[in-house]
């Protein structure tokens, strides 16, 4: 259910009770799952979906504190005004306590008197995954590995950033191929099958255009998008487009590992975001890998990770 499908009389009734209150009175929670490109926030009973808001990302690191305020006030307004017990969000980049307090000034000023945390937005596919500690793995726009053992204690691996690193990621795999394709263009090489259709996937007429178009282009979640021309291509065999997926499924494996392996984990590992869930390649490949190292149970994410953070708010207003 949105918001615009929420029946006003049951929302009132839900207004007029107090946040923690009275006998039968329901505790309302917030979940937000707050990535670089969009936010999706769920209020909760913890037995219904009382509302489901997407925004625009209300990212700090990725839009800037002003539109990430203002993407927030918009899920705010669009949600019923009662008291919240609770609010977790999971914040892309948040690993670092100036960042998460920032993060927690921005939602505290909506609902003050509700407890609010604050996680990186990887904690929540434990949660929602069902499992208190494991592995998760995250390829969409960027990547990320990230553990978390049965003391609390977590281990992050990658998710430095398109500029840095971020690899095995959407926009990693299009930037790999972007490289191949002006290569040949420098080195007078005609175009081959992947830099044409590389090109022909931005409208343009050839890859001598592809850099003019990613100076004057350069948004992140465009660029990460033309991966799928990758995929394709590396389904029908093509050579170099194979030799992209594997590269990014190395990436994608060392971060486990190397996540896991410094909490001495070797599973559950949750496969999650855009890539890895819907490039049945990809996600082949990286179980492939990962069995091969001895790390079993291995998951695909089949819920959307906000209701990760809906399970973790519920404990936090029942703690």
């Amino acid at each position: 259910m949105t918001a615009e499908d929420r029946d006003p009389e049951r929302f009132g009734a839900l207004s007029a009770r107090g946040e923690g209150g009275g006998e039968g009175s329901r505790r309302l929670v917030l979940g937000l799952d707050v990535g670089g490109s969009k936010t999706h926030a769920i209020l909760s009973d913890g037995e219904t979906v009382l509302a489901e808001v997407l925004a625009g990302s209300a990212n700090p690191a990725s839009v800037g504190v002003e539109e990430a305020a203002r993407q927030l006030r918009s899920v705010f307004e669009r949600i019923v005004d009662a008291p919240l017990a609770a609010i977790i969000a999971g914040v892309a980049g948040a690993d670092t306590a100036p960042a998460a307090l920032r993060f927690r000034e921005l939602l505290a000023i909506h609902r003050p008197g509700a407890r609010v945390s604050v996680v990186h937005d990887s904690e929540l596919l434990l949660a929602t995954a069902g499992v208190g500690s494991g592995i998760a793995v995250i390829s969409g726009t960027g990547s990320v590995g990230w553990a978390r053992d049965e003391q609390g204690r977590t281990a992050r691996a990658g998710g430095w950033g398109y500029l840095l690193g971020d690899e095995g990621s959407g926009y990693w795999v299009t930037r790999m191929a972007m490289r191949h394709a002006l290569e040949r263009v420098d080195q007078g090489e005609p175009a081959d099958l992947l830099s044409q259709q590389l090109a022909s996937d931005c409208g343009l007429q050839g890859p001598a255009e592809l850099l003019d178009h990613f100076t004057a282009n350069p948004e992140r979640r465009f660029w990460a998008s033309r991966a799928r021309v990758v995929f394709e291509l590396a389904h029908d065999g093509d050579p170099t487009a194979c030799a992209i997926v594997s590269g990014a499924a190395d990436h994608l494996t060392f971060f486990a590992t190397s996540a896991g392996g410094r909490l001495g984990l070797t599973g559950p590992v949750v496969l999650a975001g855009g890539q890895l869930v819907h490039q049945p390649l990809l996600q082949r490949a990286v179980r492939e890998r990962l069995e091969s190292r001895g790390y079993g149970d291995i998951r695909v994410l089949d819920r959307d990770p906000v209701h990760g953070a809906v399970d973790l708010a519920l404990a936090l207003a029942a703690a």
